[in-house]
């Protein structure tokens, strides 16, 4: 039985293509270059924040993040940056019944704005920066199952990546569904891991309700 459905952020809910691009901008690096070393680094399997070192070696993120603020070119989102089935998959799934989190690998600044979008249509948001952890390690899932009202094996955590999301979560006990849009699920998708790990595969948000109902059932 599913009764709570925890999202991943970015890739997920988010469109990252502005974000990428700004920082292709910070970097000085034209966007498509910027973005085919990107997939090329998710492709071999590296972490993709090693994509700035191919540019700027020695290249701090977080001190990078703190010049961007700094110069008023600071992380953004917003409503805009949504995926278009964002909206309606939230509502139909709490129309359902469902409890409903977003838990993602994200700032500060990051949390605060997910706040202002999201308070009125989730139960909880929270973040590595809320929590010290980050994913994949463990300690975030843990942290994760530790806040939602259900078991672990009630709840299902969805995300756009095998190794940061759908492993982990899988391993922590909790049903996962890869949802295939973003960088990572288009690299992945064809995988061994992206086959066998998913309790659901989708191309949708909107696919999660009518395939938590028929699980249920």
């Amino acid at each position: 039985m599913i009764r709570a459905v925890i999202f991943d952020v970015g890739e997920c809910l988010v469109d990252e293509t502005t974000e990428y691009g700004t920082w292709a901008d910070w970097l000085g690096v034209p966007r498509h270059t910027f973005h085919a070393m990107f997939g090329a680094v998710i492709a071999q399997g590296r972490d993709y924040r090693e994509t700035f070192q191919e540019f700027r070696p020695g290249f701090d993120l977080y001190a990078e993040r703190e010049a961007r603020a700094a110069a008023g070119k600071q992380e953004h989102f917003d409503e805009t940056d949504l995926y278009p089935d964002v909206r309606e998959a939230l509502a139909t799934l709490r129309a359902d019944g469902l409890w409903l989190g977003i838990a993602g690998n994200q700032t500060v600044r990051a949390g605060r704005i997910l706040r202002e979008l999201f308070t009125g249509d989730v139960d909880l948001i929270g973040t590595s920066d809320d929590w010290g952890a980050s994913k994949p390690d463990p300690a975030f899932f843990d942290r994760v199952a530790e806040v939602v009202p259900a078991e672990v094996d009630e709840m299902l955590y969805v995300g756009d990546r095998i190794d940061n999301d759908i492993r982990p979560a899988a391993a922590a006990g909790m049903h996962t569904a890869l949802v295939r849009r973003g960088p990572w699920a288009a690299i992945q998708w064809h995988t061994e891991e992206a086959e066998k790990f998913p309790t659901f595969r989708v191309e949708s948000l909107l696919e999660l309700s009518g395939l938590i109902a028929q699980f249920n059932a």
